[in-house]
């Protein structure tokens, strides 16, 4: 009996380094990551030929990058962090601007983009999907009349405060739907009829290791595309002097 209890912690190392290994190889997505990673990186850098950034009169800061045939330029509103709190679905946005002068078709797709929140334990968020993000804006919507109906009921005097709030909850969950709906980035096929795309692309905040804003946020924006990641770090919002402020070419 002994000796079974001493040799029972490697044992049980062992079954649990089989148990990792099977669900790092069985599981797709684990997978698709580890093919990413050994994709190369091609970084932002203010100092790098073909970077640049730029500051518009409405707050918005953009950072542009070009690799060979294919540039990229990713938008983010100056007062993004401050934004995030004051939405019912708390949610990071960046505009992205996707122009290619290749002659062969290039396939883009959305699902992989990612942003790294690095001083909230260095989280990576995937894009939210345009459709199911609706979907489940719908379904919030749904849920608070159903729950402002049954408040009524037990609280009648509570009814002109109740459906105020649900109105004003109604009303910006359409303008949020009808903003995704029309104005996010999707897959599509670049090439010499079509160049260029735009798009909006969401991140869910809904983390319980991203909580309470730092003084100035840290952040990765990863676009994989092209057998190469195209990587935008960026700060929010950034100090006097650590940009140089230059006209997009």
């Amino acid at each position: 009996m002994r000796r079974f209890w001493h040799r029972a912690p490697l044992r049980l190392v062992s079954v649990l380094a089989l148990a990792i290994a099977f669900l790092r190889f069985a599981d797709p997505g684990n997978a698709a990551r580890h093919d990413r990673s050994k994709m190369p990186a091609v970084r932002w850098d203010e100092q790098r030929p073909g970077c640049t950034f730029s500051r518009s009169d409405d707050g918005h800061y953009s950072y542009g990058m070009w690799s060979g045939d294919l540039g990229i330029t990713m938008t983010v509103d100056s007062q993004e962090l401050e934004k995030v709190h004051r939405r019912h679905q708390p949610f990071f946005a960046v505009l992205l601007d996707v122009r290619y002068k290749g002659q062969e078709v290039l396939d883009l797709g959305v699902e992989n983009i990612s942003l790294e929140f690095v001083k909230h334990f260095q989280v990576v968020q995937t894009s939210l999907d345009p459709d199911g993000f609706s979907q489940k804006v719908q379904n919030d919507a749904d849920e608070l009349n159903r729950e402002t109906a049954r408040v009524i009921i037990k609280h009648p005097e509570q009814k002109e405060a109740k459906e105020a709030y649900m109105r004003a909850f109604l009303k910006d969950s359409a303008e949020l739907q009808e903003f995704v709906g029309k104005n996010s980035l999707r897959p599509a096929q670049l090439g010499p009829s079509n160049p260029g795309i735009s798009g909006w692309v969401l991140f869910s905040t809904d983390s319980k290791w991203i909580n309470g804003w730092k003084k100035q946020e840290q952040l990765i924006l990863r676009v994989p595309l092209k057998g190469e990641i195209f990587e935008f770090p960026f700060k929010l919002p950034p100090q006097p002097g650590e940009l140089t402020l230059r006209r997009r070419e």
